[in-house]
């Protein structure tokens, strides 16, 4: 019994590592990985996709709808030898690990690489600063309605007049 067991078991570990190292369905198995990066985004980040599977001169078409993202174009990076090219993670994406894939125009290869996005982070993008003005009723000396401006501070003369004059009697004791 204890003859048959020891090489059934490494008749076993034999077939468990050739199916763990044995050449992938789709892709070629030196280059057939999608490059993403950043790998963790957050919602509103864009994602540049890199991949040498499909040659230096041929294209291919990327899919990050698990995403939510839609399709993409990779073509030919500027002398990298691989393929290049952005897709940006919508606002509404949920956190989560997503598989990204790209197939070349041949039709055959086929890469795939995994991003994840959470909630939590920085936005790899750039800043959205502030545009405009704050509309907060004072006006101003460059506030849209001059008019307004001037009636608004003409108010505040007649009531500081008027304080004045009121607290003067009161000082003097003439009562209000």
């Amino acid at each position: 019994m204890r003859r048959t067991a020891r090489p059934l078991a490494t008749t076993a570990l034999a077939l468990a590592f050739a199916a763990l190292t044995g050449t992938p369905a789709y892709g070629d198995a030196g280059t057939g990985r999608l490059e993403l990066s950043p790998t963790g985004v957050v919602p509103g980040d864009e994602v540049t996709v890199r991949t040498a599977a499909c040659g230096a001169d041929g294209t291919a078409t990327g899919d990050a709808s698990a995403v939510g993202a839609g399709s993409f174009s990779l073509s030919p990076g500027a002398g990298q030898g691989r393929l290049a090219g952005r897709f940006e993670v919508p606002p509404s994406a949920q956190p989560g690990t997503y598989e990204i894939v790209a197939t070349c125009a041949d039709g055959v290869s086929r890469v795939t690489g995994d991003l994840v996005v959470s909630l939590t982070g920085t936005r790899t993008g750039q800043p959205a600063y502030p545009r405009g003005s704050v509309k907060t009723g004072v006006g101003g000396a460059l506030g849209p309605d001059p008019v307004q401006t001037a009636a608004g501070v003409a108010a505040l003369a007649v009531a500081a007049a008027g304080g004045t004059w009121l607290l003067h009697r009161r000082a003097r004791g003439d009562g209000f």
